[in-house]
Order: structure tokens, then sequence, then C-alpha cells
């Protein structure tokens, strides 16, 4: 009978790293579809989750210093930045996959969808 062989330290470090970053990435991905009005695409308008507020509301709401103001509407710009980078990053990497008329398909549903 075989005995199974253990990883060893560096190897299950490795692994538990692997998968630390694996999950991370994963909440972080459903945490920007949620805040970025990906709801709607799924049937729930950004309105209706009340996730679609101006920098004034959050002011205004939170009752935000002027620093903090700034300070979020930075952090807004930094995330809206990151996410359009992801989604011209997927779309190119879907553009490679694509034939010449699944790519004008794929680009009519992308013009379609921003109307």
């Amino acid at each position: 009978m075989a005995t199974a062989v253990l990883p060893r330290s560096n190897e299950k470090i490795a692994i538990l790293s692997f998968v630390l970053v694996f999950l991370c990435g994963a909440v972080l991905g459903a945490v920007a579809m949620s805040y970025t009005g990906h709801g709607g695409l799924h049937g729930t308008a950004p309105a209706a989750t009340g996730l679609s507020m101006s920098v004034r509301e959050w002011k205004e709401q939170l009752n935000l210093s002027d620093q903090q103001t700034v300070q979020l509407t930075s952090i807004l710009d930094d995330f809206s930045n990151y996410y359009d980078n992801v989604l011209a990053d997927g779309n190119s990497r879907i553009m490679q996959i694509l034939n010449p008329e699944q790519r004008s398909r794929f680009e009519r549903m992308l013009r379609e969808h921003k109307k």
C-alpha cells in the first residue's frame, strides 16, 4: 500500500497563498460588480438598490467634511479607472478568441448595451 506524500512546508505556504489570493479576488470582484451597477444586467436597476448615488448625496447624507469628500471622490475615481481597465482587458481577451463574424456581433452587443 502506498503512503500519501504530504506537501512540504514551503509548498503548503504557496498553496495557502494561492487560495487566499483567489478568494480575495473573488470577493473583490463580487463587491465591484455590486457597487458598479451591474445589478441592471441581472434584472435589478442600480437606482432600485440605492447604489446609484452622487458624491453630493454621500456628502449630505454622511455629513462628510470637505477633506473626506475629496478623498471619497479620489477613491471613486480610482475605482472607476480600475473597473474600466478590467472591462477593457476582459473585452480584449474575449475578442482574441472570437472569429471575425463573432467579433462584429460582440462589438454590436457592446454598443447596444451602452445605450
